[in-house]
């Protein structure tokens, strides 16, 4: 029996995906959670295979959440479930340690097939993923870009795109804020940026190409 822990913000989503994985005859939801704080409760009680993980759960950035799981509980293994772009924020989580990642308009079948493999601790990466990483970088400007990044970079962009100030940034990434403005200019260089502006729109750009 594969043993799943849901963590994601969103009631109906916990309600639904519980449903369809408790109909699954070699699966069982053994618990789920709707922050950081609940998710690493529910750690201390309960020992699942496959983590379920949204990426913008509250608290605490998805990838920071997903580096936690894996200094504390390195023996679980993460499966991101997420809205947010695959083509941006997929190499990201894996690079950080997930064991793949699907979006949320991804089949059901989809969603099963995954939680197998990731459980018998193989990566799970979709067809579309698969085909979009085998394109040549060099006609995909938004992606070269990206690559350039470090998952910390990566990091550091999204919570600025996502509106936080330096010191809302450093407090979710347990950073100090000269060390995020040192972030902030790095990512000005590789994105070719000079001001704040310019680089959100470079962020918007990357998460919705």
């Amino acid at each position: 029996m594969i043993k799943i822990l849901i963590a994601d913000n969103h009631p109906i989503v916990r309600m639904g995906v519980k449903q369809v994985l408790d109909s699954v005859s070699d699966i069982q939801v053994i618990a789920d959670a709707s922050t950081t704080t609940e998710l690493f409760n529910k750690l201390e009680l309960f020992t699942p295979d496959v983590i379920l993980l949204e990426m913008d759960i509250p608290e605490i950035n998805g990838i920071a959440t997903l580096r936690k799981i894996k200094k504390e509980y390195p023996n679980i293994r993460v499966l991101i479930y997420s809205g947010q772009s695959e083509d941006v924020y997929a190499l990201s989580t894996i690079r950080a340690g997930a064991f793949g990642y699907l979006s949320k308009t991804s089949d059901i079948d989809y969603i099963i097939s995954a939680i197998r493999k990731v459980s018998e601790g193989n990566m799970f990466i979709t067809n579309e993923l698969a085909q979009r990483l085998a394109f040549d970088e060099g006609t995909q400007k938004p992606r070269r870009f990206f690559r350039k990044l470090s998952t910390r970079e990566v990091e550091v962009l999204k919570l600025l795109a996502s509106g936080k100030r330096n010191k809302e940034v450093a407090q979710g990434l347990d950073l100090n804020e000269k060390t995020v403005s040192t972030y902030k200019a790095r990512l000005m260089r590789k994105l070719n940026v000079d001001n704040l502006v310019d680089l959100l729109q470079q962020a918007k750009a990357l998460e919705l190409y």
